[in-house]
């Protein structure tokens, strides 16, 4: 008695998790999109890890393919983004556009004091070695607290319309947040940018109090709250990679 033979089940092509470009190995994430007709390959900011956007359902040998064609360039791309390693005593670090060198004062405790020491500006830092990358950030988290509170409070004013809370992360994807609900969020990290960055930056959520879209009348909102706006998008354009890529 003969039977028809079963055809073989090929296995699927596993999807990556990581892609390893110039020798650092950088985490992939694959998101699926039902109206996506084609791929679409994001560098993270501070060139981190990536993202690809795919057709629902598309095989793993699809992804695997697009992504040799496209490794020359993530090559290119990648080299651009300047790579740090982590801070330390001698260290250089911008503070509202201003680059700090890091000194060590040799004692265990205190807050990071700004300062200029041979007309060179300088923060003191008072720690562990091993500590300097957390005693730096939560230096540049109360700077970014202090500046943002006071220009959300008086751009809000300037538009006449009220904010519930504002609260800060150390967000991979985007510079700032605003909720329907008035609930503002901002990057710590732009503690490190010019002072007119970081009026932009305040000036663009509270003017989402107004305008919750990207329409005419926002941007007209967001440059009449900050005459420097394009400037400012121009400079986070050219520059806020750099920002994200600093190792804390």
């Amino acid at each position: 008695m003969f039977g028809l033979a079963r055809p073989s089940r090929k296995t699927p092509t596993p999807r990556p998790a990581a892609v390893t470009v110039n020798g650092r190995e950088l985490p992939l994430s694959i998101r699926e999109n039902a109206r996506a007709t084609r791929m679409t390959l994001r560098i993270e900011p501070g060139g981190q890890a990536l993202k690809l956007t795919i057709p629902k359902g598309l095989p793993g040998r699809e992804i695997d393919e697009f992504l040799t064609r496209h490794h020359g360039w993530l090559m290119t791309r990648l080299a651009r983004v300047e790579e740090t390693g982590p801070l330390a005593d001698q260290g250089m670090i911008s503070i509202r556009g201003v680059e700090h060198r890091i000194k060590m004062t040799g004692k265990l405790r205190g807050l990071a004091e700004q300062t200029e020491i041979d007309g060179v500006p300088t923060l003191l830092l008072s720690c562990l070695p091993e500590h300097v990358g957390r005693r730096v950030s939560d230096h540049l988290k109360r700077v970014a607290k202090a500046e943002m509170e006071r220009l959300v409070r008086e751009h809000a004013a300037t538009l006449g319309k009220p904010f519930r809370s504002i609260s800060y992360k150390d967000t991979k994807s985007r510079w700032g947040s605003c909720t329907s609900e008035g609930n503002l969020s901002f990057s710590w990290r732009i503690a490190m940018a010019p002072d007119f960055v970081i009026d932009y930056l305040a000036a663009h959520e509270v003017a989402h109090l107004k305008e919750m879209n990207h329409g005419p009348d926002f941007w007209a909102a967001c440059k009449a709250l900050c005459p420097r706006t394009k400037e400012a998008k121009r400079w986070l354009k050219q520059n806020g990679s750099r920002l994200f890529a600093v190792s804390f």
